[in-house]
């Protein structure tokens, strides 16, 4: 698996030099916050989940059962998965191609929760995030960012919304054609999975800010982070 990035991003003079650590279930609007939020801080941005979602695709397209735990192992550690840090460009590639698109397929959603709890997976992906965090710098999302992988954060923020809300939210990301009950349906198993695994469940770090962004736009919930990131309020 490479330990390098594809696009190294220079942080420009004056730029945010810490770590945020972002998390929460899907569909609460992390993906774009957390990239909008370094983007005003002149920070990096690293998005843990799309490194997961990779090393699913690798698993799907070596034709392995993601419950087949050893072999799923073997094929992680075989995957080449590089990740760009750069919020104006980012991106993921398995084994020197672009996967941004397939990561994000139903196949892929369907099975990302069964290959993340294999706890060898976790330490290897979690072993790379660091090293990409290394001098900070940068907004990391996730679902056990300041939990696991970066107890040292600060700020420490845990988004949440509505089921209703995050229901509707990603049936938008995935177009007309969605359901939504089909939807809620997923999220709530992925909840539900993602709470119970034994490695790195999805929790809130006893120290995280909790911001529900039910009835926030975007622009409203970034301005509320990058207060907090620099001034420290706590709401």
């Amino acid at each position: 698996m490479s330990e390098a990035e594809p696009n190294p991003v220079a942080l420009p003079d004056g730029a945010f030099t810490g770590v945020v650590a972002m998390d929460g279930p899907s569909g609460t609007g992390k993906s774009t916050v957390a990239r909008r939020l370094a983007g005003q801080l002149g920070a990096r941005y690293l998005d843990t989940g799309a490194m997961y979602r990779a090393a699913t695709l690798a698993v799907l397209r070596a034709g392995i059962d993601p419950q087949d735990t050893l072999a799923v192992v073997e094929t992680v550690e075989r995957a080449d998965i590089a990740i760009s840090t750069d919020p104006r460009s980012p991106g993921v590639t398995l084994d020197g191609a672009d996967v941004s698109g397939p990561i994000r397929s139903s196949e892929v959603t369907a099975a990302v929760s069964a290959v993340s709890a294999v706890p060898a997976v976790r330490v290897r992906l979690v072993d790379l995030q660091r090293e990409l965090i290394g001098d900070g710098g940068v907004v990391v999302e996730g679902r056990d960012i300041g939990s696991v992988v970066w107890p040292g954060a600060r700020p420490k923020i845990y988004l949440t919304a509505s089921a209703e809300t995050r229901a509707r939210r990603r049936a938008g990301e995935l177009g007309a054609a969605s359901d939504l009950a089909t939807v809620a349906a997923d999220i709530a198993r992925r909840d539900r999975l993602d709470s119970s695994r034994a490695a790195s469940p999805l929790a809130r770090a006893e120290d995280a800010v909790e911001i529900d962004t039910t009835y926030l736009d975007i622009d409203q919930v970034v301005q509320r982070l990058v207060d907090i990131t620099m001034n420290g309020a706590r709401r």
